[in-house]
Formats: C-alpha cells, structure tokens, sequence
C-alpha cells in the first residue's frame, strides 16, 4: 500500500511545481493547452529516467556506463535490443533528459533538438511489439506552435524554463503508487477555471472514489487475469486496481484522443509493460471491435454522466444489446455503458460502475433494461448511494452499482447502502475518508442490516417495488421526530398572547401620556 504521508507530500511539491510551469505558459495559452506540454515532458523524463536506471543495473557488472555501452560497437545492438524488449523503446544516451538539462545550462539546448529527441523515441518502436502503445503519445505537443513563440528562440526560452522546473520535481514513481500525470492534470486545471476543467469529472475519477471502486470490485479476488474500464479517461480507475489485486493485463477504451494518449503515458509511468496494457481510441458505444469477443473479470467505470449519443436505429441488433430489446434513450446513455460492460463479463465477472441515481428509477427503455438485469439475469449485486458533490464538475448524485456474474448464495437479495451522509466537506467538493471507505466495503462484504446505512433487500421486495432501485425505498434514513406536546403548545401559545398583549397595553399607555 502506498504511503499516505509520502502522496501528500508529492501531491504538493508537484501543486508547487506545476504553478511555476503554468505561469510560463498561461499568458499564451488556456489550461487545455498547456497541460500537454508539461505532462509531455514529464512522461518525457520518465522514459529517460527509466532508462537510465535499467542500464545502471544490467552494465552493473561490466563496470561501463549506458552512454560508454551504446557507443561502443561491441555493445550497441545488444543494448538496442535489451531497451526495445524490456522497455519497448530506445532513447540514445545524447537524448538523455539529464543530457538535456546540461545542455540547457550551457546555453547549447534548442527547442528543434526537443523535437528530434521525440521522433527518435517515436521511431526507435515502430515495427515493434510495443508501437501500439507508443503511437503518437506525444503528438498533443505542438513544439512548433506560434503560441509558444513566434520564433525559435522565444520558444526554446519557454520550453527550457518548464524542462528546469520538471527537473527540481524530486518525485519517485512506481514507488510511491503515486498517480503522477491524473494528479497533475487535476492540479491544473484546479489552478485555473477554463472549459476543460468543468469537463474534467469524464476522465479523471477523484482519488478517493477511486479507491472504494476499486475495492467493492476486488472483494474477495487477489489475482485476475484482466481488468477493463470501457470508459478509462487518463487511466487512473483502472491502476487503482491494481493496488488491491494482481491484475495481469489491463484493458481500456477512450474517445477522447488527448486523454487516450494520457491514459498510455499513465500505465507505461506506473511500471505497467508495453505488453500487458492495451488502450484503444475509440467510441465505446458505437464500436465494440476492438474487443468484440473479450471477456474480462474485472470491469471498472465512471463513465460521462447522462451522456447524449445518437445510436443508430440497426445498433439494437448488435450482441450487446439485442437480449434487452431496447437501447439506452438518446438523453441518458448511462446505460448503455452498463449493457457493454455485461457483455464482456466473463464466468467470473464483476463490475463496479459509478452513475447518476437516475437510472436506479427512470422509466422507458431504462426501466426495461434495469427490470432485465435485475430479473432475467440476475447480475445485479448491491446498490450503493454516495454522497452529493464529490466529483470534478457535477454536484449531481452519485450512486455506484456492483455486479456479478455469478452471485453465489445471494441470488435472492440485493445490498443497498446509503452513505451519503457519511463525507468530509471540502472547498470546492466534497469527499469520503478512508474510514467512509472502510463503512462501506465492509457492509458490502458482510451483507447484514444496519439501521439508517445498509439493508439485505429480497428480490420479493424489488418485485413490489416494480424493480424501481430508488435508494430511499428500501433504506429509512429519516430520523424520528419528537412526540408534540398539544396541551404544552397551547398553554405556550396563551402565555405569549398574554404577554404581547400587556407590551401592546403598555405602548398605548405611553402614547397618552404625551398627548398621541
């Protein structure tokens, strides 16, 4: 497990850092912008220190250095070879982010040098196993944009000065379990409002909602094969599995471009191999090729609340979603993502989705598609009701539905749980603590009653309910009022008329005494 104290710390050195790299920037750009060159760099650094530090230890022996090894004719292809097997791609010892940092401070580094470093390391993986996941990480930074400078110099000022910044960062990666680009991108766009951040909520999932998904979809699992999250923004849900099981492959889909390239930088930057993680680009809901007939058995997700798509009138006969007869209506694709989830559960399969309470109740196509996961297919485990105002750019409720596959001795009841009283008030949002966590998971894992929290609902219960899911109908939060006291209220009522009536008495009194 990570160290709290050691995240904390790490969380506001980089806070401080990325201040510095945003005021070099901000005046040129908006926050949309910006964060592709200093996450770039970032990752761009982290590939070198990589690098640096698997050759450190593989030349151990031959007591030589990685830049003696490569140059020398004896080494080079061995070493070429070694760097594209174990880390999937090659950085020369002259396009060392070290190196760089040096040639900076001899007044030799040119922003055009920058951008023969990127192609290099671009190029060393095409061909390669692991060119899928390098393809264009860094094409989101434009080191030709007229915005960085309208000359080259202006612009090797600009990127020399951020590349110095990101150097005095003295953060440890893999180590510190630490979610280095998630938690920069948020520190961003909290640094300032632009129309990135209000959408920031559909690709980064706050770090303590993370956790509890993560741990009601690994109850009792310590080893998966896969893990999937069909809606995986930069990432961070799907490595925050990874904490609480070993996970072995890890699967993502993503149809935002820039935050597809994040996602990829964020699974090569926490250790994961170019060979277990595959995220595509793509449109969950209209295109399902691409892992058309993969089942996973972990499946996570936060998907874009009561998004708007336009299926097309054929896509009811895709495999997805023809059993149910109905796609998700055009307003509220919530869903839709659920059904694609199902789909790819293997016998094993359990899922934990975050989504809008609007689904728990809503009725059309909605309704027929809940009644169908909940009656023909039994799939639906517990319903948890979190708290309001905890996510990135909506204060709407939040509830998180877990699924499983096969639910054992508790196919005849479903959990619900209702914890949304149970947060820490924050600035800006609100958020759950580790022992809020501990609440939950922990009444989800023991299913027993617990007044005003947690109840065991029969599937009888939901059938009376007409598969309605609404939170309240199965767990009473209201607290009891106290018994009112008739006679006590009406003597209270006579003594205050009496004493309003002797200040009125009083007043007239005073009035005549001069002549009103």
């Amino acid at each position: 497990m990570a160290d709290v104290k050691k995240q904390e710390a790490l969380s506001n050195e980089l806070a401080s850092k990325l201040w510095e790299c945003a005021n070099n920037l901000r005046g040129n750009m908006d926050a949309q912008e910006f964060k592709n060159y200093i996450l770039g760099l970032i990752f761009y650094r982290y590939l070198s220190n990589k690098v640096e530090k698997h050759f450190e230890k593989e030349l151990a022996e031959d007591k030589i250095t990685y830049e003696e090894a490569f140059n020398d004719p004896e080494y080079t292809e061995a070493i070429k070879e070694d760097s594209l097997e174990s880390l999937g791609y090659i950085i020369e010892p002259k396009y060392l982010f070290s190196n760089v940092i040096k040639m900076i401070e001899l007044g030799k580094f040119s922003i055009d040098y920058l951008t023969e470093i990127i192609n290099s390391i671009t190029m060393s993986t095409e061909g390669q196993p692991s060119e899928e996941a390098f393809a264009s990480l860094f094409e989101d930074m434009d080191l030709n944009s007229s915005k960085l400078g309208k000359e080259v110099k202006q612009r090797t000022k600009i990127i020399s000065s951020l590349l110095n910044t990101i150097d005095d960062i003295n953060f440890e990666f893999e180590e510190a379990h630490f979610d280095i680009l998630g938690t920069a991108y948020m520190n961003l766009i909290g640094l300032f409002a632009s129309s990135a951040g209000k959408k920031g909520g559909e690709f980064y999932t706050p770090a303590n909602m993370s956790k509890l998904v993560a741990r009601l979809a690994t109850v009792g699992l310590k080893d998966s094969l896969s893990a999937f999250d069909c809606a995986c923004g930069s990432g961070s849900l799907l490595l925050e599995v990874g904490k609480y099981c070993n996970v072995r492959n890890y699967y993502g889909q993503e149809l935002n471009s820039s935050t597809y390239n994040l996602a990829r930088m964020n699974m090569l930057l926490h250790g994961i191999g170019y060979n277990n993680f595959k995220i595509v680009n793509c449109d969950t809901l209209l295109d399902d090729t691409h892992f058309e007939d993969k089942k996973f058995t972990i499946q996570v997700a936060n998907p874009p609340y009561s998004f708007k798509w336009n299926p097309p009138a054929n896509l009811i006969e895709d495999e997805r979603f023809s059993i149910y007869g109905k796609l998700a209506p055009k307003g509220q694709a919530d869903l839709a993502f659920v059904q694609t989830m199902i789909h790819h559960m293997d016998s094993e399969g359990r899922i934990a989705v975050l989504l809008p309470h609007g689904t728990l109740f809503r009725g059309g196509a909605e309704e027929t598609i809940r009644k169908y996961i909940v009656k023909n297919l039994n799939y639906l485990d517990a319903v948890i009701g979190l708290p309001p105002n905890c996510f990135n750019g909506t204060s709407i409720p939040v509830c998180c539905l877990v699924l499983k596959k096969d639910r054992k001795e508790n196919s005849d009841n479903i959990c619900f749980i209702d914890s949304s009283r149970y947060f820490t008030a924050g600035k800006t949002m609100n958020f759950i603590t580790d022992e809020d966590i501990d609440r939950i998971v922990n009444a989800y894992a023991e299913r027993k009653d617990i007044d005003k929290f947690c109840h065991i609902v029969t599937m009888e219960e939901i059938i009376e309910n007409d598969y309605n899911l609404n939170i309240p109908r199965y767990v009473d939060t209201s607290e009891k009022e106290d018994e009112v006291d008739i006679s006590q209220v009406k003597s209270d009522v006579t003594e205050i008329q009496s004493r309003k009536n002797a200040v009125i008495s009083k007043i007239y009194s005073k009035m005549a005494e001069i002549g009103m």
